[in-house]
């Protein structure tokens, strides 16, 4: 059977979209969901998102790692999964949809952008590696004096297979503050690699360099490698709430694949 699905990136992370209702791709199908991701043999993406109808809601997202493991949320995905909802399904306005952490806003944001809340931040807290900031998956944050020229893939594959975070594991984000810009790598658990950049790791981190006065604002542009995106929040005792962020959300192309 033939499946339409729509390729975008966000930032230079990348995602398959596929509007599937009616339900052509089975939610525990992790050996198609890998097969569709593979960059040699499939449509190739760091992650596969599903939007479907949702009652009471103007969609559903379920988000797929490239491995086929299930995430909660996707920071780029969602502006992604919002932007394709805009294109096919609401028309290009403000809208509600539920994902794996659950209910976000989204909106369009200027042009190629689009902004999406993010769940509110609790029970941050440090750790002897660094600093864990959950914006709907969980993240560990590791500041260190440039990261422009680190193994990112060693580090971040150690902490992520830590004991430490077990069974669970974490995102493993490692931020400097050069020339007074927040700049941040992060290794993705799901896709086991460093990604070109991570939503919910820029959230975290910006999150992160707040309650550690390495930014003394609330509102910040956190530069990856893949592009900038902006982050707003209000700090509380123990996290963040108001949590919003903003980037480039693009449509690269669509197709017709065998499923």
């Amino acid at each position: 059977m033939k499946t339409e699905f729509n390729k975008y990136e966000g930032a230079g992370n990348d995602f398959i979209l596929i509007k599937n209702n009616p339900k052509v791709i089975d939610h525990s199908d992790s050996l198609l969901i890998r097969k569709l991701c593979d960059r040699r043999f499939g449509i190739g993406a760091d992650g596969l998102m599903l939007v479907e109808e949702y009652e009471g809601f103007d969609f559903r997202m379920f988000y797929y790692n490239s491995d086929g493991s299930e995430g909660a949320m996707c920071g780029n995905g969602a502006r992604c999964a919002s932007h394709f909802a805009m294109r096919h399904i609401t028309g290009f306005r403000d809208l509600k949809f539920m994902a794996g952490d659950g209910v976000h806003a989204a909106r369009p944001a200027g042009p190629g952008k689009t902004e999406i809340s993010i769940t509110d931040v609790t029970g941050l807290r440090e750790t002897p590696d660094g600093i864990l900031v959950n914006t709907g998956v969980p993240h560990l944050v590791v500041f260190t004096d440039d990261n422009r020229n680190i193994d990112v893939v060693t580090i971040g594959r150690s902490l992520r297979w830590s004991p430490a975070y077990a069974p669970e594991g974490v995102n493993v984000n490692l931020a400097s503050i050069i020339d007074g810009k927040l700049f941040v790598r992060t290794y993705e658990r799901g896709v086991e690699d460093e990604t070109l950049a991570c939503g919910t790791g820029i959230t975290a981190t910006a999150i992160a360099a707040a309650r550690t006065g390495k930014i003394v604002t609330s509102e910040t542009d956190v530069i990856a490698r893949g592009g900038t995106l902006s982050v707003r929040f209000v700090m509380t005792e123990n996290g963040a709430t108001d949590i919003f962020l903003t980037g480039p959300a693009t449509f690269v192309f669509s197709g017709e694949i065998e499923i």
